[in-house]
């Protein structure tokens, strides 16, 4: 019986060792890196912020910030531009802005660069130009397995944006709407497909969104990554 019950044991604890030594896929937590390569301050927005200093707060040029996000995590990250909050953090930006507070409860008003994250087992994250352009934006992963791809819009769109996209103020071009939000058209907001202005968004910056159904060269998946945004890590772009 002793020499039975010790077999037995010795089954359960091979069955144990094989169980726990079976390769799995992180669940812990995800490493945001933001760093700000602007010549000027921006404001970067997150929403849901919970777990971002409260959704918003302001990045020096050159400064970079490290924040934590829980698997199940999903939203986005965009930078706003032209800020000016007072000490109770009630403000204004001249893009991106989530209404008048410094900490975001809400997304961000159009034109704005999102990029976007769904974390789970495998996460998956996208930049979008859908709701149009203010400042370049890149996604790299680090340590992640998958389709771990850098994605973003490191053109900067304002400089060359068709005059009927753009935002300006004191004379410059401080963002570049998009087609759909301009005309309000089925041609450039329904069909789902690309249209003039989506094919030079889609030139400038191959693995944005630049259409709402431009899925297949615009998501990625990864798993068990942590992620680097870095605002204004651009080169020069014309769309003519």
């Amino acid at each position: 019986m002793a020499s039975y019950q010790s077999m037995l044991l010795s089954v359960f604890l091979l069955i144990v060792i094989l169980v726990s030594s079976e390769p799995k896929v992180s669940e812990s937590a995800r490493i945001f890196t933001l760093i700000n390569d602007c010549k000027e301050t921006i404001w970067p927005a997150i929403t849901p912020g919970e777990n971002f200093n409260g959704g918003g707060f302001a990045l020096k040029s050159g400064q970079s910030i490290v924040l934590t996000a829980p698997v199940g995590w999903s939203g986005r990250i965009w930078g706003r531009t032209g800020c000016n909050f007072d000490k109770n953090g009630n403000g204004m930006c001249q893009t991106g802005r989530c209404g008048t507070s410094l900490k975001c409860t809400a997304f961000g008003e159009p034109p704005a660069t999102f990029a976007e994250f769904t974390l789970a087992t495998l996460d998956f994250y996208d930049v979008s130009l859908v709701d149009g352009f203010n400042i370049p934006l890149a996604v790299k992963t680090i340590n992640g397995k998958g389709n771990c791809t850098t994605t973003g819009c490191d053109a900067d769109l304002r400089p060359t944006c068709p005059p009927e996209l753009a935002v300006k103020a004191n004379g410059k071009t401080i963002a570049c709407r998009s087609a759909c939000e301009v005309f309000e058209t089925d041609e450039y907001c329904c069909r789902g497909e690309p249209t003039y202005y989506s094919k030079k968004f889609k030139a400038a910056c191959p693995t944005a969104y630049s259409y709402a159904y431009d899925d297949p060269t615009s998501i990625f998946t990864c798993s068990a990554a942590d992620y680097i945004v870095t605002f204004c890590s651009f080169r020069s772009y014309s769309f003519f």
